[in-house]
């Protein structure tokens, strides 16, 4: 009896956690944006690119580095698409450190982002792809195959899930955030309507600023996607007509059999 009491004691216990636990997941909103680059033939949208390039130069760079991306992929067919001498330009904006000289100097196309130039501050590369948003693990299998893991729309909710109210935990300032996993965050609010002047005179409401620097984001994290993709597409093409053969070429095979074992 004391093990049954104590296995039914544990069930109500599980069975409440579990209930906790989905009750503060549910309080987590991922908004469902439509990115361009999504579902098995996507594509980067070249301008939100670059719109998402100049949104991270201008506010989020100060904080958060690209460690793993260099300079010269942002001219890279696919990507951002900018030309050598924007891209030489773009790069001087930079200091990085050089062992040889063992001092900072401006940077050239071959070097790599800067690192977080922030304690805690963590670095954006792999960010998009690192986060997962409802396409994650908490969805359907058939939505990562069509979708992705939602990592872009992760980004984009945080950036744009700010409720204005905040409070002070442990001396420190935690901004509500409806996006962010518990509710609250301690980075302040980013983003406000009008802080970037886009070149191409595109609407930049906090909601399309989210939307283009997840974007990019997105780009530094799977730069070769495009490439995976069509190369995905050839190889299901390719099996597809294997297949095709096979079939004609295994009937063909057997009719001479299947004509005798008919007559006997």
């Amino acid at each position: 009896m004391k093990i049954r009491n104590i296995a039914f004691a544990l069930m109500i216990g599980l069975g409440a956690a579990t209930n906790l636990l989905a009750a503060g997941a549910s309080k987590q909103h991922i908004e469902d944006f439509e990115f361009s680059f999504e579902g098995p033939f996507g594509r980067f949208d070249q301008n939100q690119l670059q719109r998402g390039l100049q949104v991270y130069t201008e506010v989020c760079a100060s904080c958060h580095g690209l460690e793993h991306v260099a300079f010269r992929t942002l001219g890279d067919s696919g990507g951002p698409s900018l030309e050598s001498s924007q891209v030489k330009a773009y790069a001087k904006q930079f200091d990085v450190f050089d062992p040889e000289l063992d001092d900072t100097r401006s940077a050239i196309p071959s070097d790599k982002f800067p690192s977080s130039g922030v304690a805690n501050a963590p670095d954006l590369s792999l960010m998009a792809k690192a986060r997962a948003g409802f396409h994650g693990p908490y969805g359907l299998g058939i939505n990562q195959i069509i979708k992705g893991m939602g990592g872009a729309e992760y980004v984009a909710s945080v950036l744009s899930g700010y409720t204005g109210k905040e409070k002070e935990e442990a001396g420190a300032i935690l901004y509500q955030n409806t996006a962010y996993p518990g509710g609250w965050i301690a980075m302040p609010p980013p983003l406000e309507d009008g802080i970037v002047e886009y070149r191409d005179n595109h609407s930049n409401t906090v909601h399309h600023m989210s939307e283009d620097v997840s974007a990019f984001l997105m780009w530094t994290a799977e730069p070769k996607m495009m490439a995976r993709k069509t190369m995905g597409l050839v190889a299901v093409l390719l099996l597809s007509l294997l297949a095709v053969l096979l079939y004609f070429t295994n009937k063909k095979l057997w009719a001479p059999i299947k004509r005798k074992e008919t007559k006997s």
